[in-house]
């Protein structure tokens, strides 16, 4: 069996947080568990280095954008390491490799004539004379009426265009941005409309991707797919690798999912391996990622892996819900997180990992406090887990000298041991791993 994991990319604009990792850590769970059984895994992320979100940062620090992806790039491998995240490849989206993988990924869709040129209508600010990123444009949503970004709502799930945006303004200097013709590439989305009617169904009758990815994705099924722009006039990303559209970037949203195969390429190349034997139909795939990511993993990837005719479509899609902090909703701009580094100087990996997945956001928010993180470690590890160990210790020491005698294990033992061992494998291998913990416990 052939096990690929893809845990979602974190942006290289900012510390990890306890909410990122709440969201990954099923990744690792899974890659350490199939590989216990002895199955063939390959288990790949990376830090996301291109578009919106790093260039901002690089403004507001008066640096550059290589800075500041350097920076969180090697913070991020720092923090995956201390948590013990058995990655076989954490690479980065500003690689040569992705960059020369994901024109190739782009030139077969154009072969394949799923891409086409259309002249639209963008943001333009004319003080800071450029078009806006996606991103950089920010609004009123016109499907909530909440505060959102251009590319979409964070309250509604809605994917956006930002000239439906109500009030628009530029995030750089906050005045309101023109709207300017421009050339760009445009996905043929609407042609995969039903392949992903019955993927999607498929996966619902299986029981392979959470219940939230399953009605999110019929919801954006259910409104119609819309073919959207794949360039896009941005400061740093992979070059469109056609004539005339020398400056111009692949867009990030359909650059950053492509680096789960980019990275596998990587990896087959560093360890001489063929890919095919790693993606093909009958490869059981993982796809690691919070709620917000859904539409990227369900609905843009499978219809990019149709479009380059790839088979191993994702099966099981995990997205977690949020991680809220005590009852707030996290927020970077108001520094109302946890972040990583901090944590992992005071407190072991092993209490972080545990607390994060019997307490895990798997189909409905749930909260981080201080209180409860220092009962789990206190009340559960030590005083349950640790006491059972120690006591089993101590009776044998006492007992028996320290040397376990060599004796018949009583039957029924035996049997409601390894029952347990199919019963928690088989919660792990579907997601459920709050449950896995719990029925172990």
């Amino acid at each position: 069996m052939t096990i690929f994991i893809g845990g979602a990319w974190p942006y290289a604009n900012g510390s990890l947080h306890l909410g990122h990792i709440a969201a990954l850590l099923p990744g690792d769970i899974l890659a350490r568990y199939y590989r216990q059984k002895g199955e063939k895994v390959l288990y790949v992320s990376g830090s996301d280095c291109n578009g919106t979100p790093i260039s901002i940062r690089a403004n507001q620090e008066n640096t550059t954008i290589k800075a500041i992806a350097d920076r969180y790039h090697d913070e991020f491998q720092q923090v995956f390491n201390k948590l013990g995240f058995s990655y076989d490849l954490y690479t980065r989206t500003d690689a040569s490799h992705h960059h020369k993988s994901v024109q190739k990924i782009f030139l077969t869709l154009l072969e394949n004539r799923y891409l086409y040129k259309k002249k639209i209508e963008q943001a333009y600010c004319e003080q800071d004379q450029q078009f806006l990123p996606d991103r950089f444009v920010e609004g009123i949503c016109p499907n909530c009426g909440a505060r959102a970004r251009g590319d979409q709502c964070d309250s509604c799930s809605k994917i956006l265009d930002p000239l439906e945006l109500i009030d628009k303004r530029c995030k750089i200097c906050g005045t309101a941005p023109i709207i300017k013709e421009t050339e760009h590439f445009y996905f043929s989305f609407s042609k995969f409309e039903e392949k992903l009617k019955a993927y999607t169904a498929n996966a619902e009758q299986e029981k392979l991707w959470r219940e939230n990815a399953i009605n999110l994705t019929k919801r954006y099924l259910a409104e119609g797919l819309p073919d959207r722009a794949v360039t896009r006039d941005l400061p740093n990303g992979v070059e469109v690798p056609v004539e005339g559209f020398e400056g111009k970037k692949i867009y990030v949203w359909i650059e950053a999912v492509a680096g789960y195969l980019t990275a596998s390429m990587e990896w087959s190349k560093l360890n001489r391996e063929n890919l095919s034997d790693w993606w093909n139909e009958n490869t059981i795939s993982y796809y690691i990622h919070g709620k917000d990511n859904i539409p990227f993993h369900t609905v843009i990837w499978p219809a990019i892996l149709l479009g380059i005719k790839y088979s191993a479509l994702p099966t099981h899609i995990l997205s977690n819900e949020y991680l809220t902090l005590e009852k707030r909703k996290l927020s970077t701009s108001q520094n109302w997180a946890v972040w990583m580094p901090e944590l992992l100087q005071k407190y072991d990996p092993d209490s972080i990992r545990y607390f994060l997945t019997v307490n895990a956001p798997e189909n409905r928010d749930t909260d981080f406090s201080w209180r409860e993180f220092i009962y789990s470690h206190n009340g559960e590890l030590l005083g349950a887990f640790g006491n059972f160990v120690n006591r089993t210790l101590k009776f044998i020491e006492k007992s028996f000298e320290g040397e376990i005698p060599q004796a018949k294990t009583d039957e029924d033992i035996y049997r409601k041991t390894k029952d347990l061992y199919d019963e928690v494998g088989a919660l792990v291998e579907v997601g459920h791993f709050k449950r896995a913990l719990e029925t172990f416990f």
